[in-house]
C-alpha cells in the first residue's frame, strides 16, 4: 500500500509539471538529474556521510552537524539531498557538501539505484524524515540511521492504531537524538528506547548566524536617526497581509515608532500593497540604496517605514530592533521565531503557534507574547515603549531561553564520532 502511495504521488507531481506548476517541474526535472549527477561526482572507493533534509527549514537544522563534520573531520565526504525544491533550489551551491542533490521518490527501485551508486558510512535523518522504503534498505545493509532534531506528538501516524506498520521503520533507526522528554515517552511506547535528548540544533545554527550577522550600512543609515531621538524600531520578519494590517495599522498611528517590514512574499503586487497601506513616509530598501549610491553626500529621504523587498538579509537585520514580529500566525504558522529570540529581543506572534515547540516554550519563558487581535498589538507596544523594565526583562527571557538551550551539535558530533572526541582529549 505505501510504494502504491508514493507509486500514486510521483505521477501527480509530473501531471503538475506537464501543467506548469513551477514547484513540480523543478521536482521533476531534479529527479531526473539525480543519476547522472551522481554517477559523474561519486568518488567510487569513498564512504559518504549523508544528511537528508526534507527542505530548507530542516537543512538549517542540519546545516550546523555538517559543518562540525567538515570542520573536525576535513577527510570525510559529504552527501547531502532534499526532498523539495524550496530546499535543493536555494542551496544546491552548498559548499560544506560535496555533492547535493534530490532524493528521489522513496521507490525501491529508487532506493536501490541509488544504493548502487553511493556507498555512505551512515545516514542522518533531520527532523520528520521517515522514509519507509529508504530506512529498511538503508537498514538492511547495515549501514547505521541516524534521526536529528527529532520531535514527536501524539497525532502523528506513528502511534495511531492504523500507522503501526509505518512505526516499523522507526525500528530501524540506530539511534535517535530528540528535542524534549514528550518525545522519548512517545517512543517508548513502541518500544524505542535508543533515544537521547539532545535538544535542537537550531539552537546552534541561529546563534551562529547572529555571531557572523552582516553588516547592513543602508538599514544602520534608515535606523540611525530613531536611534538618535530614541523611538522604538520595531523589526516585522515573514510577514503576510494579516500581519501587517495589524502592524501597519498601529504605525500609521504612532510616530515614536519606526518600521522594518521584511514580507514573507517579496512580489511587486504584494509590495504595492503593503505600500497603500501606510500612511508614513515609506521606502524600499533597494530605493534606499539607489538614492544613496546616486547622492552619496545628500541626506536621504525622510523615510520612517523600511520595506525590505530582497531575500537574505532578515537574520541581519532583527539586531537593530527593539521588538522583533514574526508573521504567519494568523495563517500558514508562525515561521522563525529563534531567529529574532536569539538577539534578546520580545518577539511578537499570532496565534497560530501550537505546532512550533520553541514558540510555546518562550511563550512559557515570558520572551514571547502571543496576539490575537490589533487592540492586543496595541496593549504590548504601550507596554514595551512605557516600560522599560518589561522591554528589559522579556528580552532577557528570549536571551537565556536560545542560550540556554545551545548544545545540541556538539552532543550528537561526540555520539556519532566518538573518535575525534578521543582524539581532543
Amino acid at each position: 500500500m505505501y510504494s502504491f502511495i508514493i507509486l500514486l504521488y510521483s505521477l501527480a507531481v509530473r501531471m503538475a509539471a506537464l501543467f506548469g506548476n513551477k514547484k513540480a517541474r523543478l521536482m521533476v526535472r531534479g529527479h531526473h538529474a539525480v543519476w547522472s549527477l551522481l554517477r559523474e561526482r561519486v568518488v567510487p572507493d569513498a564512504r559518504y556521510i549523508w544528511v537528508h533534509a526534507a527542505s530548507l527549514g530542516e537543512f538549517e537544522q542540519g546545516r550546523p552537524l555538517i559543518e562540525r563534520i567538515r570542520r573536525e573531520m576535513p577527510e570525510k565526504k559529504i552527501l547531502l539531498t532534499f526532498f523539495s525544491p524550496s530546499g535543493y533550489e536555494v542551496r544546491k551551491n552548498f559548499p560544506g557538501a560535496d555533492i547535493v542533490c534530490y532524493l528521489p521518490f522513496d521507490t525501491l527501485l529508487n532506493v536501490r539505484r541509488f544504493l548502487r551508486l553511493v556507498h555512505p558510512e551512515m545516514l542522518v535523518l533531520v527532523k520528520y524524515e521517515f522514509w519507509f522504503n529508504l530506512i529498511f534498505r538503508v537498514s538492511h545493509r547495515g549501514i547505521p540511521i541516524y534521526s536529528i532534531s527529532s520531535i514527536f506528538r501524539p497525532r502523528q501516524i506513528f502511534f495511531r492504531w492504523y500507522g503501526r506498520m509505518y512505526a516499523q521503520c522507526l525500528k530501524r533507526i540506530t539511534h535517535f537524538f530528540v528535542q524534549n522528554q514528550e518525545s522519548v515517552m512517545l517512543l517508548s511506547r513502541l518500544g524505542i528506547t535508543n533515544v537521547t535528548v539532545t535538544g535542537d540544533t537550531r539552537f546552534d545554527r541561529v546563534i551562529d548566524i547572529m555571531r557572523s550577522a552582516r553588516e547592513l550600512p543602508y538599514v544602520e543609515h534608515f535606523v540611525a536617526p530613531a536611534q538618535q531621538a530614541q523611538q522604538t524600531i520595531v523589526v516585522a520578519g515573514s510577514t503576510w497581509p494579516p500581519d501587517e494590517d495589524i502592524l501597519i495599522g498601529h504605525f500609521n498611528a504612532h510616530p515614536e515608532q519606526r518600521l522594518i517590514i521584511a514580507p514573507h512574499v517579496v512580489s511587486e503586487e504584494h509590495l504595492r500593497e503593503i505600500e497603500s497601506k501606510i500612511q508614513r513616509p515609506a521606502v524600499r530598501l533597494s530605493q534606499l540604496v539607489a538614492y544613496l549610491t546616486a547622492h552619496p553626500e545628500v541626506e536621504s529621504p525622510k523615510a520612517q517605514c523600511l520595506i525590505i523587498d530582497g531575500y537574505g538579509l532578515l537574520s541581519s537585520i532583527y539586531r537593530y530592533a527593539h521588538v522583533a514580529y514574526v508573521g504567519g500566525g494568523f495563517g500558514v504558522g508562525i515561521h522563525n521565531v529563534p531567529e529574532a529570540a536569539v538577539y534578546g529581543l520580545p518577539v511578537i506572534i499570532g496565534p497560530n503557534n501550537q505546532r512550533f515547540h520553541e514558540a510555546q516554550q518562550l511563550l512559557a519563558a515570558g520572551g514571547c507574547h502571543e496576539i490575537h487581535t490589533g487592540d492586543d498589538y496595541a496593549r504590548l507596544m504601550a507596554t514595551f515603549t512605557t516600560d522599560a523594565a518589561a522591554l528589559s526583562a522579556a528580552g532577557k527571557a528570549s536571551h537565556d531561553y536560545i542560550h540556554g538551550h545551545a548544545g545540541a551539535t556538539d552532543l550528537i558530533f561526540r555520539h556519532l564520532f566518538p573518535e575525534a572526541t578521543a582524539a581532543e582529549s
